[in-house]
């Protein structure tokens, strides 16, 4: 897929999780519009993976730390496949399978149920190893949020995926620079954050995590790292896309009025299109 089509499917990832979060008066949609393009261009340009085959031995895994930007991974399933667009009418609805963090039981595609924060880096260590000891040729690709690292295990993880030397997965970082109450650098400061998880053995790349090309690049990049894992900081901007959802920690997971949802229509489809 071109890099334009890339392009049109990340728009229409914000466009259709802002319909999902309207429908279902509730959802997350800065932290879900914040990785749009990097959800876009893992499923449409680097993962292996089979939609008629969910748990084909040799895929690649994809796990989503950051849990509550299920919506964006949920229209990325359906528009690979994995189910219907159509089901994405019924998200959060009761007795849907899209709940408000992806379930592992319920939804065709979740590797692991993810929801608490921390969890993922430790779950993708137990994939890339799994992988090594069945002899499977897989990467194992893991998503968390930048407010996600707050949490102690992740930094346990980042330790034991250096000392086995996990050179099968990669990490991306969501660097949006803004968690549930407020900015990263008034709650925790990550100043400096390439670094520290550079000195715990990783190779770290960085770059901007809206430019397709960018993530392309460091996605292969990372891919060709041996003896280490690799981490990629994409820096984002949480709500990005819609002016007064943009950098707001208000809209980590705040309702839409009817207003607001129609302002930000308005602003998605009347922006520069590619």
């Amino acid at each position: 897929m071109e890099v334009l089509q890339l392009r049109e499917l990340a728009h229409q990832l914000r466009t259709t999780v802002l319909e999902m979060a309207w429908r279902a008066g509730s959802g997350h949609i800065g932290g879900s519009f914040s990785c749009a393009e990097i959800l876009t261009v893992l499923y449409n340009r680097i993962l292996k993976h089979d939609p008629k085959d969910p748990e084909k031995r040799d895929r690649d895994i994809f796990i989503l730390s950051k849990g509550h930007a299920a919506p964006a991974l949920y229209f990325t399933l359906a528009q690979r496949g994995f189910f219907s667009m159509e089901v994405l009418k019924t998200f959060r609805q009761q007795g849907s399978i899209l709940q408000g963090h992806p379930d592992m039981h319920k939804v065709p595609g979740i590797e692991i149920s993810t929801g608490s924060l921390g969890m993922g880096i430790s779950n993708a260590i137990g994939f890339a190893l799994g992988g090594r000891l069945n002899g499977t040729a897989n990467r194992v690709y893991v998503l968390c949020g930048d407010g996600e690292l707050d949490e102690g295990e992740c930094w346990e993880a980042l330790m034991s995926a250096a000392k086995f030397r996990l050179d099968n997965l990669t990490l991306i970082i969501d660097r949006n620079f803004v968690q549930l109450d407020g900015t990263t650098e008034e709650i925790m400061p990550l100043s400096n954050l390439g670094k520290k998880i550079g000195a715990f053995g990783w190779r770290v790349f960085t770059c901007d995590g809206h430019d397709i090309e960018a993530l392309l690049d460091a996605l292969e990049k990372a891919a060709k790292v041996k003896g280490k894992p690799a981490a990629i900081i994409a820096e984002t901007v949480k709500g990005k896309g819609v002016s007064f959802m943009e950098g707001d920690h208000n809209w980590h997971g705040k309702p839409l009025t009817e207003q607001e949802y129609r302002a930000a229509m308005e602003e998605l489809n009347g922006g520069t299109r590619p």
